[in-house]
């Protein structure tokens, strides 16, 4: 057994790392896989960077910040493996929902229809700012899928959100305590700290991550890339590990157990009940029926570390004044993500391995078949983005032109 050290945070995603740990997966691949559970997404960058961790659940973004020398330490990471499609929700006080709601059109908003709730909350901000009152959300990073998809969702609703809102970062087990103390009146965060926000009466979901943009990416697995220039075959079989792990939690009939495992107090510490309504997605009482889409850890190639992706997530750190844009600056984002060693990892087992390393994002407004690498089928899709526009990795400069022109 080779031991691995791997830090996580208590989410939702971080499922198939610990599946992996817990339900024997790892040990099947002579990984004696050792968990670390950390409370900030600070903590996790710093501590892969001077090698506390081998490797990490982490923010999506977060390997290409680090590689583009973001950080406040050095160390080069790779993406070989995404922890799913989905889970984060953006939730706000009651105040700021029952705001969004009081407008001529008694529909209020629905958290499946961004575009709705975006407009309506536009409306609520308008009536705050013009009676003196400042809005404040909370997203776990800079350098995060939450703060990317929030601006772009407010933006694409005519807000902002670097003049009509305040956006501070708070670790994301902190974010139903700061919403119930009045110190924020909303935030982006990954599941279960929405519905424990709704479990505890103080907060509201108004839009998924899948309504702003479908099938989209949150958590990779990040390696230092020392390991996978000194031992690949040890990335290799770490990779088969969560695979296999991912297609377990993403079975309905599993959930239960699923539940009772990240409950646990070394894991997530939250009760199973509330993590069982997080893996339907469903958040209270007006969304019963939930969505069986809204967190997805195998299906549609959740697991398949996408270039587009990767390129989609740097243009958004560009519009946003993260980082400057440059041709090599491009080239480092795009060769972060690694589906080279995902293949490699995968390629003597049944998994569906997709033709090519990047597609065109928002193109797909239904799932649809594609030809695998081994020509069986592969279903992905929808991925469309929530005011329609399309991401072609191929014309980067152009897409990230055309939305710095968008930015007032």
């Amino acid at each position: 057994m080779t031991r691995v050290s791997a830090g996580f945070l208590p989410l939702m995603d971080a499922a198939i790392l610990i599946a992996a740990a817990r339900l024997g997966f790892a040990e099947k691949e002579g990984i004696d896989l050792h968990l670390m559970r950390d409370a900030s997404w600070a903590n996790i960058r710093d501590r892969i960077a001077i090698g506390h961790f081998d490797a990490a659940h982490m923010l999506a973004p977060m390997p290409i910040a680090a590689n583009l020398g973001l950080g406040p330490l050095p160390g080069r990471l790779a993406a070989p493996f995404a922890m799913g499609l989905g889970g984060n929700a953006i939730c706000v006080s009651g105040e700021l929902s029952d705001m969004m709601a009081q407008d001529d059109d008694a529909a209020g908003f629905s958290i499946n229809d961004a575009s709705l709730s975006g407009r309506r909350l536009a409306e609520a901000l308008k009536r705050r700012l013009s009676s003196g009152r400042s809005t404040r959300f909370a997203v776990v990073h800079s350098h995060s899928g939450h703060n990317l998809e929030l601006r772009y969702f407010m933006a694409a609703s005519g807000i902002d959100p670097d003049h009509d809102v305040d956006i501070v970062i708070v670790p994301p087990s902190y974010m139903p305590d700061a919403l119930t103390s009045g110190r924020i009146d909303g935030f982006c965060v990954g599941e279960p700290w929405s519905n424990v926000a709704v479990a505890r009466g103080v907060g509201h979901v108004i839009a998924t991550k899948n309504a702003i943009w479908r099938s989209s990416p949150e958590k990779v697995l990040a390696v230092r890339e020392a390991l996978v220039d000194d031992d690949p075959g040890l990335v290799h079989a770490l990779i088969r590990a969560l695979y296999r792990a991912a297609v377990w939690c993403d079975l309905p009939e599993n959930h239960e157990e699923l539940a009772r495992l990240l409950s646990e107090p070394n894991h997530i510490d939250v009760p199973a009940a509330i993590l069982m309504e997080s893996l339907a997605g469903r958040f209270g009482s007006g969304n019963e029926s939930g969505n069986p889409d809204f967190f997805i850890t195998d299906r549609r190639a959740a697991t398949f570390p996408w270039r587009s992706h990767a390129l989609w997530l740097y243009s958004q750190m560009v519009r946003w004044g993260l980082l400057e844009h440059t041709t090599a600056n491009a080239r480092t984002a795009n060769a972060t993500y690694r589906p080279d060693l995902y293949r490699a990892a995968l390629a003597e087992t049944d998994a569906l391995l997709p033709a090519s390393d990047a597609k065109v994002e928002g193109a797909l407004t239904e799932a649809r078949e594609l030809p695998a690498a081994d020509g069986r089928p592969l279903i992905i899709g929808p991925d469309g983005f929530m005011d329609g526009r399309i991401f072609d990795p191929a014309r980067l400069d152009d897409y990230i032109a055309s939305q710095s022109r968008s930015l007032r």
